[in-house]
This record gives C-alpha cells, structure tokens and sequence, in this order.
C-alpha cells in the first residue's frame, strides 16, 4: 500500500509540472500573438496617415484642376468674342481698323 501512494505521488507531481509548462507555453503564445497584433496595428495607423494626407494632397489637386477647367471655360467664351479677333488682328498681324489713326514716334 505504501508502494501505490508514492507513486500517486510522483504521478501528481508529473501531472502539476506538465499543467505548469502547458501554462507557461500557452502564455508566451498569446503574449507573442499580442506583440505581433500591436507592431501590426501600429503599421496599419502609420499606413492610414500615409493615405490620409495623400487623400488631402489630391483633393487639393482636384479643386485646383477644377478652378483650372473653369477658367478654361472663360478663355473659350472669350476666345469667341469679336474683341478677341480683333485683338489679335491688332497684335499678332499689325491690322488696323479704317477708321483709326496710328501715331508712331518721332524719331529724332
């Protein structure tokens, strides 16, 4: 009888140290998974301030092609207009109307 309860015994001190070395593993496994969710997250917030301010930088290139196309739009009305003809007939071609006068400088 003796024989039996010391080998209960060991059998139970075998079962604690085996229970102890399964805790201690599977808490350094879900301490290692708590360190790579963290290190991930923090790359995915540095990653989402990336694509933040690049969404700021093209907005602002949208509103400015946008102004861009709108004085685009004015240029081609006034590009249609009589006065603009006649403002490049008077520049580019040196044309004039009949019934101005040109005064030239006196060179002395």
């Amino acid at each position: 009888m003796t024989g039996d309860i010391k080998r209960k015994g060991k059998k139970k001190k075998k079962d604690r140290s085996g229970n102890r070395m399964a805790i201690v593993g599977i808490t350094l496994v879900v301490f290692c998974l708590g360190v790579v969710v963290n290190v991930r997250i923090a790359a995915m917030e540095k990653r989402d301030l990336e694509y933040q301010e690049r969404e700021g930088l093209l907005q602002q290139q949208y509103d400015r092609e946008l102004s861009r196309a709108e004085d685009l739009k004015e240029y081609e009305v006034y590009v249609q207009t009589k006065q603009y003809v006649e403002e490049v007939a008077k520049q580019k071609l040196g044309l004039v109307k009949p019934d101005e006068i040109l005064l030239k400088p006196s060179s002395r």
